[in-house]
């Protein structure tokens, strides 16, 4: 070409954004930000949408945890760059947290990460290639998507059951299996729904992918959130065949989700990862250079100090809620609410035919802003529409006055169906 013609092209401005920026979605908040949310003034606005725990202050961290950071800070040993993958002695520190005899953990078995979404993120991308597609619960956390589609990597959706307490639909996710099906992505204990599976589910979960020979991504962020009564199965140790890649974090059980701390552990069945997952986790990792070194720092005292009764105070404010909530709730016409057994959530759904006012869950949760100052989440945003989402973290007199303004807005709204206006009549 000639070089003039060249460089009058270039002269030319033309910056665009890339494809996978214009590829890149988050569904919670597209619909979020297209809803007209104007509270009633004379309301005081209840924001039951945002799954941080730490938001209404009611909900601080351990003291222990604390310590430990300020432990990291004072030490003056923290201040500079870690390994990409985090430092060794962080990383056995979460290896013996987590180890069992029957899911072994080392130091190498371990990633840590810029919070439980980038250990999600690198998963997915060691895992799969542009073309793939991925298994992905419905309803289920958003973030899988969002990550995915950017990547050029199909979703598939397999269903929840909230019948069941949203157990799997095993059938229907067996049946979305491919030969361009890179993982599958398990969410125990579930965001949205609260759910907690069972060993035994676990099991059938587990024979789905040995069958099929499918790798496993458990997002197991909100594990041992579980409410007494209802035990939590780590996937990893129930698994013979199956490899899986196991993220977690402290966000969640720890109630620090700003300090973004997370996980992967590598859990590899029969050597069926090999040194080639191992090695690509790395070359990812070296991306950012790794999490926040003063929290790595103050980890392995964070894991080893910090006191049961923490735990133990969190899960008991949780459950607490959820039962008020779901005890107000389902006396509600029209509601029909799933008591969850673990995390910071609880589903509820919405027989639309009993509110013709609203076209679908966006628009009920949108006018519940409007005239009652509560703002729950449309479960359109978890690809289940019909359904909102409530997170129960908001101080107890907060969840108990959010529940009257919620049954007063139904009661306004509510509409038998004609056959039961007919049986009224009679």
């Amino acid at each position: 070409m000639n070089p003039a013609k060249l460089k009058s092209q270039r002269q030319r401005w033309n910056v665009k954004p890339s494809e996978m920026s214009k590829k890149t979605l988050n569904p919670i908040r597209a619909i979020v930000d297209g809803m007209k949310l104007t509270p009633n003034p004379e309301k005081p606005m209840i924001a039951l949408s945002i799954g941080d725990p730490t938001v209404f202050g009611n909900l601080p961290t351990d003291d222990t945890v604390l310590h430990a950071m300020k432990e990291a800070i004072d030490s003056h040993k923290y201040n500079g760059y870690a390994p990409s993958v985090g430092y060794q002695k962080s990383r056995e520190a979460v290896a013996n947290f987590y180890s069992c005899p029957e899911a072994p953990l080392e130091g190498k078995d371990v990633i840590l990460t810029s919070g439980c979404s980038q250990a999600i993120e690198l998963a997915i991308s060691v895992l799969c290639n542009p073309g793939d597609n991925i298994l992905v619960p419905r309803p289920g956390f958003s973030l899988y998507k969002t990550l995915a589609v950017s990547m050029g990597i199909q979703v598939k959706h397999y269903n929840l059951l909230p019948e069941k307490s949203w157990e799997i639909d095993l059938q229907h996710m067996e049946s979305l299996i491919d030969d361009k099906t890179a993982c599958m992505i398990v969410n125990n204990p579930s965001n949205p729904c609260g759910s907690v599976f069972s060993k035994e589910h676990q099991h059938k979960i587990l024979s789905v992918a040995s069958r099929n020979c499918i790798p496993i991504l458990a997002d197991e962020i909100y594990g041992d959130m579980v409410f007494p009564g209802c035990d939590f199965h780590p996937l990893a140790p129930l698994s013979i065949d199956v490899p899986i890649l196991s993220c977690g974090g402290l966000a969640k059980r720890w109630l620090v989700p700003g300090w973004r701390m997370g996980w992967i552990l590598i859990h590899d069945r029969n050597d069926i990862f090999g040194t080639g997952i191992r090695e690509g986790l790395v070359k990812l990792s070296q991306r950012i250079l790794g999490p926040c070194t003063v929290v790595q720092g103050a980890l392995e005292s964070i894991l080893n100090e910090t006191p049961p009764e923490f735990y133990q105070s969190t899960i008991s404010f949780l459950k607490s809620n959820s039962e008020i909530c779901y005890s107000e709730l389902s006396t509600v016409p029209g509601l029909n609410p799933v008591m969850p057994s673990g995390a910071m959530y609880i589903m509820v759904g919405i027989e639309m035919e009993h509110f013709p006012d609203f076209q679908n869950d966006v628009e009920f949760t949108e006018r519940l802003v409007t005239e009652q100052s509560v703002f729950c989440l449309p479960a359109t945003a978890f690809e289940y529409p019909n359904f909102f989402r409530i997170v129960v973290t908001v101080p107890e007199e907060m969840m108990i006055e959010a529940c009257i303004r919620i049954r007063e807005f139904c009661a306004r709204h509510y509409r038998p169906r004609s056959q039961d206006s007919h049986e009224l009549d009679q």
